[in-house]
């Protein structure tokens, strides 16, 4: 992980490299969701406008909130295994991850809704009604409800490599001492 995800690589670099993992981390619970719904799989198949839709829904909804609660999270990550800040405490990067993952994952949710109503007339058009679903929206992709799910799960990934680290730390300085 150090490899692709370093404070000493080009921001470029970092960015492809947050992309790649991204894209990655989408597609296993994407296919999951398309499986466990039924008839969807089918729908898409057959239907040309739903497909393009389904994709234009995951490349300009999904896509944009994975990779930046991703980025975030491997930014940590670069952080907290960094040999400069080896003094930084692993727990207040941990008490910084969290939340910014969840205001990461709502904000951009809201943007990205608020703009589709114009874009693409989603909503009816109606920038309010799209402000108005997030909330619920987000509140049943916990339980893996409807595509935001499929978003919320692919963004555990990036978790993974900044928990490891921070648990390894801990347990290395409870050795030392």
């Amino acid at each position: 992980m150090n490899t692709y995800f370093s404070l000493n690589m080009p921001a470029w670099q970092f960015a492809r490299n947050t992309l790649v993992v991204s894209c990655a981390g989408l597609f296993p619970p994407l296919l999951l969701y398309i499986a466990l719904t039924p008839g969807f799989g089918a729908l898409l198949l057959s239907s040309g406008p739903a497909f393009s839709r389904f994709l234009r829904q995951v490349v300009t909804n999904g896509l944009p909130v994975v990779f930046a609660v991703n980025y975030v999270s491997f930014f940590l990550f670069a952080v907290s295994t960094d040999k400069q800040r080896e003094r930084a405490a692993p727990a207040r990067i941990l008490l910084i991850d969290l939340p910014a993952r969840v205001v990461i994952f709502v904000l951009p949710h809201g943007v990205i809704y608020f703009v589709s109503a114009d874009w693409f007339g989603s909503f009816g058009g109606d920038h309010w009604q799209a402000l108005q679903v997030v909330g619920p929206t987000l509140v049943r992709s916990a339980f893996f409800e409807n595509i935001s799910g499929v978003y919320l799960y692919a963004t555990l990934v990036s978790a993974l490599p900044l928990y490891a680290t921070v648990i390894d730390s801990r347990i290395v300085s409870r050795e030392l001492v």
